[in-house]
């Protein structure tokens, strides 16, 4: 008697999305995915290019999702920095996103939207498309760092504090360090964050406030930057 035809289950691309979305982007992998489907990897291959492409249209569909809100009585400075408060929020929400948008950035429609946003944002505050997208990259770049860093925390949460709290006590009795350490405030990580970028903000500003060419910006950097 023989033996009845196994069949494949039928996959597409929204399957691999909408199981991909809730392994998260840190736990995301073929193997994983595949799994949860009940398929072997090689169909997953038939739709998305390997890693990266399934990395990409998990990434994308997760970024499709992210509205960037615009206060237009915000000058560029609380603009930018709304922004990066923005991303922040949005990258310790969906843990490993940020390790996506480090690598590569924009990889895809969604990504070049947020793109778009901003570069439109800054338009209507003088600046000009190329020096809109540089501002707003470096703005992204500091905010995502330092968001990846803190879900990293987060991922190895275990016994953090008793190690945070066996460093602030060997700072504490520090001779050199020791008394400048107890003085410094004590900031809630994304006060300090806040703060940073704050600042950040207000240097890029500075060398390229609306209406000054990218070039310009550029030659006044590399000036500063000349001897060291």
């Amino acid at each position: 008697m023989a033996q009845p035809v196994k069949r494949m289950r039928r996959i597409d691309v929204d399957d691999i999305v909408r199981v991909g979305r809730e392994l998260g982007m840190r736990h995301l992998s073929l193997s994983a995915v595949a799994a949860e489907l009940g398929v072997s990897t090689t169909a997953l291959y038939r739709h998305v290019d390997g890693r990266w492409g399934l990395e990409r249209v998990v990434g994308e569909s997760l970024l499709d999702d992210l509205v960037l809100h615009d206060n237009p009585e915000h000058d560029p400075t609380r603009h930018l920095l709304s922004f990066g408060m923005q991303l922040r929020a949005f990258v310790l929400a969906h843990p490993g996103l940020g390790t996506y948008m480090q690598t590569l950035f924009p990889r895809g429609e969604a990504g070049r939207r947020l793109m778009t946003h901003e570069v439109v944002a800054l338009g209507r505050r003088g600046y000009a498309p190329d020096v809109a997208i540089a501002l707003s990259s470096a703005v992204a770049g500091n905010s995502i760092n330092y968001s990846v860093a803190e879900d990293n925390q987060n991922a190895r949460s275990d016994g953090l504090e008793d190690q945070r709290r066996d460093v602030t006590n060997q700072l504490a009795v520090d001779a050199d360090l020791g008394e400048t350490h107890r003085e410094l405030p004590n900031f809630e990580h994304g006060e300090y964050v806040k703060l940073v970028l704050t600042a950040t903000i207000r240097g890029l500003v500075s060398v390229a406030p609306p209406g000054r060419p990218l070039e310009q910006v550029i030659a006044d950097l590399a000036t500063t930057g000349m001897g060291i």
